[in-house]
């Protein structure tokens, strides 16, 4: 058995060699299960969404699509935290949206579409 086997359950075939690896593993292998990653299309979405609001400027907040990420998961319960750079500025740090599934990333998604349109967000294409 090879080090680092990874294996997409996506279909009978592949649960049937995930088995077979777990009998062939040695005692005090570790085993990992994980939900699907976020797509590269959630992730395109998400950022031509938060660009959409930062220039909407809801509220007249003049925030950065990286401030309004921040802001958006802590709203859905990601924890973030902020601190404040050199300059006194706070900037966002903490959770990252790249370790979102794909679930908790369309949901992410969903959320910010919901505030928008309730807040006169103009989507882009």
């Amino acid at each position: 058995m090879s080090a680092g086997q990874t294996v997409i359950l996506g279909s009978e075939q592949s649960r049937a060699k995930a088995r077979s690896l777990v009998g062939l593993a040695p005692y005090g292998a570790v085993l990992t299960i994980k939900p699907p990653a976020r797509t590269t299309d959630q992730n395109s979405k998400l950022w031509a969404m938060l660009s959409d609001v930062s220039r909407a400027c809801p509220g007249g907040r003049r925030l950065t699509a990286d401030v309004w990420k921040a802001i958006f998961m802590n709203a859905c319960g990601h924890a973030v935290q902020f601190e404040h750079g050199l300059s006194g500025e706070p900037f966002p740090v903490g959770f990252r949206s790249s370790r979102l599934s794909k679930s908790q990333m369309g949901e992410l998604i969903d959320f910010i579409e919901a505030w928008g349109s309730e807040n006169n967000v103009e989507w882009s294409a």
